[in-house]
Order: C-alpha cells, then sequence, then structure tokens
C-alpha cells in the first residue's frame, strides 16, 4: 500500500496542509486517542514529523525530542516551523503544534534521507511468540482491567501482545516493567519512519504490568529512527528502569520484519495514580 496515502487512516490522520496565509495547519483526528478523548503522543509526534519533513530538504524525521505542555483538543491545529542549521546530510528545526488553547507541544527535529545500508550492529530482537499466537488488543477490548478504557488507537494500530507480558490484562500482572508486542497499523498500510513516530509510544504503559493501572501522560519524548523498516510487522519493546516518586521512564526498541533495529525512544512521564 502506498505510503502517503489519504484512504489510509493514518496518512488522513496526518496530514499537513499549507494555508492560504503560509502557515502550516492539522485536523486532530480524535479517533487515535488513549481514553477520555486525550490524543496519543506518538500520533501527535507523528503531525509534527510531517511538518518537519515538509520544510525540509530531507525526507524523513531521524531524530525528535518533544516536550508536551499540554494534552491539545481534537480538532484544528497549526504549526510552526522555526528552520535551523542545514546541510546535505541533515537538518534541523524547532516546531510548534497548537491549538485554540495555545501551544501544546514543541518539538526540536532532525531530519536526513534514511538508506538502506547493511548494520554494523544492532541489539537483536527478543524471542517471542508468532504473531498468531500473541494477544490481541482490539479483539479483547471487553477483558479491559476495571476502570481501564481501551483506547481508540488500539482500533488503528493492530496490536498483538506477548503473552509473557501480558498477564496484567488477566488480574495477573508480572510484577516487572516490560511489554513487548508485535504491531502494525489495521488497515495495512506498511510501516515507515513516520509511522515509527507512532510505534514509538503505542503500547500501553509499562506500570500496568506492575498491576498499577491509568493513565500515564507523557512528559518528555525522545525518538530515534535508525533505519526504513521493511514491510510487515514491527516488535516493539517497553523497558522501565525505575518508577518511583510518581514518575516513570520508559525506553522502546523496535525491530521490523526481518529483525533489524529500526528506531528507538525513551520518554519521562507522570506514573498513574
Amino acid at each position: 500500500m502506498p505510503q502517503d496515502d489519504p484512504t489510509t487512516a493514518f496518512d488522513a490522520a496526518t496530514a499537513v496542509r499549507r494555508t492560504d496565509g503560509g502557515g502550516l495547519a492539522a485536523a486532530l483526528d480524535p479517533g487515535w486517542d488513549v481514553g477520555n478523548g486525550i490524543l496519543n503522543g506518538g500520533y501527535l509526534l507523528s503531525v509534527v514529523g510531517r511538518a518537519a519533513v515538509l520544510e525540509s530538504p530531507h525526507a524523513h524525521p531521524v531524530a525528535v525530542s518533544a516536550s508536551y505542555l499540554r494534552a491539545p483538543a481534537p480538532g484544528p491545529a497549526t504549526l510552526t516551523v522555526v528552520p535551523g542549521p542545514s546541510g546535505r546530510t541533515l537538518a534541523h528545526s524547532f516546531v510548534t503544534l497548537s491549538d485554540a488553547g495555545g501551544p501544546a507541544l514543541t518539538v526540536q527535529a532532525t531530519t536526513a534521507t534514511l538508506g538502506a545500508a547493511p548494520s554494523d550492529y544492532g541489539h537483536p530482537m527478543p524471542d517471542v511468540p508468532p504473531v498468531e499466537e500473541c494477544f490481541s488488543v482490539a479483539e479483547h477490548r471487553d477483558l479491559a482491567p476495571p476502570g481501564v478504557q481501551v483506547p481508540g488507537l488500539s482500533l488503528r494500530v493492530d496490536t498483538r501482545l506477548d503473552v509473557a507480558t501480558a498477564g496484567w490484562a488477566f488480574g495477573q500482572p508480572s510484577g516487572e516493567p516490560v511489554l513487548r508486542a508485535w504491531m502494525r497499523f489495521a488497515d495495512g498500510r506498511e510501516p515507515d519512519p513516520l509511522a515509527l513516530l507512532t510505534f514509538a509510544d503505542a503500547l500501553p504503559p509499562t506500570s500496568f504490568a506492575m498491576g498499577n493501572m491509568g493513565w500515564a501522560p507523557t512528559v518528555q519524548l525522545q525518538v530515534l529512527v535508525r533505519a526504513l523498516p521493511a514491510p510487515g510487522w514491527c516488535l516493539v519493546e517497553a523497558r522501565s528502569s525505575e518508577i518511583a516518586g510518581g514518575w516513570v521512564d520508559e525506553d522502546y526498541r523496535i525491530w521490523d520484519s526481518t529483525g533489524r533495529l529500526v528506531a528507538q525512544s525513551r520518554q519521562l512521564a507522570r506514573a498513574p495514580r
């Protein structure tokens, strides 16, 4: 399926257009929420990444560092891109996403043009069951823990949890803050660097694995895109080093269908109460 195809849910929801006044605008889609109408941070980062690429001589976001100031509302949004230094290899910019309430998200973005060069070394993909043996979040929405709303995001991103890290969904948390899942878009759109920005924040909070359910709002998120992903399912792993004092960190690694490490991320979030 072609990329940047407005008939796919992701491309339609992350579309950025130029306004008559020369600015950039988007329509934030409520279908990419994480519960109670709150839009997913990775989805918002993909919208910003698209704006950064639109104003860059390079084709792909390779490093983005986002500060989430507040939760924007679904609906109209504007994007302001302030160009920074650029050259033959990469370009820098500072992007602000705003809605009617003012700035909601600021991002330091670096763009480049990724190729298909072989990897000298990549962190190996963990041994997980095949997709068909994993737990489908969308197909088991009725099994959500009490008080946990299954997000609209799960209908857009087909997420198949490794059963070894899905005990919390059955009332049996593992006690280790690790989640793993196969992931792809539900409508079959193939992954690309913009998609990886969404995948880097698409798993439930790692605190779920500790039995602590609830919203964990992202405060800061950095994503590194390392390579163009191959078509097919991506394997996504999230792991926390410490959950303490009302804060939680999460480190993501994403491998494509060939087993190549294609993205990493680190975020700081508020721990669920």
